[in-house]
């Protein structure tokens, strides 16, 4: 048997306001999360976004071509009850940052992480007031707390669309420091993906290209680029 899925009911998909926010309506009828919730965003521009994305639907419903709507449903229905559990979860990165864990062979390997991740460590410590140690290998290296603590706070202040914005900055790369730094734009999102990339560059200039490994990676490029851009849209007004 063929498995169910959503068909295309309404013609036309629309913006509308939302008490102090802003919603989508199909043919009239307000959008509603999967969880039955209201669906309201913050800004008109994601919800423009959402309703370009529910317009661009064919006959069938393919939720994987709503990126925007997807995010927007996991901030209201799962970063919004759980904001406190959420915002520890992405906090406790800073504990073994990327940016902090470091090869110490080949010496070219260690240069081009030093190169890209020192400058991300400084602005941590300057702009966020959390430095951070570096170590090489894997194993844990403790942090300073009063840094932790900072880093604690600055996550526990995001509202629930930043934070599910965050949340998958971070997971992709593996760094609440890049996370952070694409949320505050101190680098770009592109070059904050290549940074967070360099030990996997690294390994595919060694052994080559693996065709599977590099379609894994395009996909996450493709989601971080647009949990930065998820971002965007909860910031801009029009």
């Amino acid at each position: 048997m063929s498995e169910w899925a959503p068909r295309r009911f309404w013609d036309t998909a629309k913006v509308a306001e939302a008490g102090h926010g802003f919603t989508v309506h199909l043919d009239g009828r307000p959008v509603k999360t999967p969880a039955k919730a209201p669906f309201v965003v913050p800004t008109r521009a994601m919800a423009a976004a959402a309703a370009a994305e529910w317009d661009a639907q064919q006959e069938v419903v393919n939720p994987l071509s709503m990126p925007v709507t997807r995010s927007a449903n996991a901030a209201l229905d799962k970063v919004t009850p759980q904001h406190a559990e959420v915002a520890a979860l992405i906090a406790a990165y800073g504990e073994s940052d990327l940016l902090c864990h470091r090869a110490d062979s080949p010496a070219e390997l260690a240069a081009r992480q030093a190169a890209a991740w020192d400058p991300l460590l400084e602005w941590s410590r300057s702009a966020l007031g959390a430095p951070l140690t570096v170590t090489c290998g894997v194993l844990p290296c403790a942090q300073p707390q009063d840094s932790l603590a900072a880093l604690r706070r600055r996550v526990a202040a995001l509202d629930a669309f930043t934070l599910t914005a965050l949340h998958d900055l971070v997971g992709l790369s593996g760094s609440l420091i890049i996370g952070l730094a694409a949320l505050e734009d101190a680098v770009s999102a592109e070059r904050l993906w290549e940074v967070s990339r360099i030990d996997e560059t690294w390994q595919q200039e060694q052994w080559g290209v693996d065709e599977e490994a590099a379609e894994t990676a395009a996909t996450k490029r493709r989601d971080f680029l647009h949990a930065r851009r998820f971002h965007e849209l909860a910031r801009v007004s029009a």
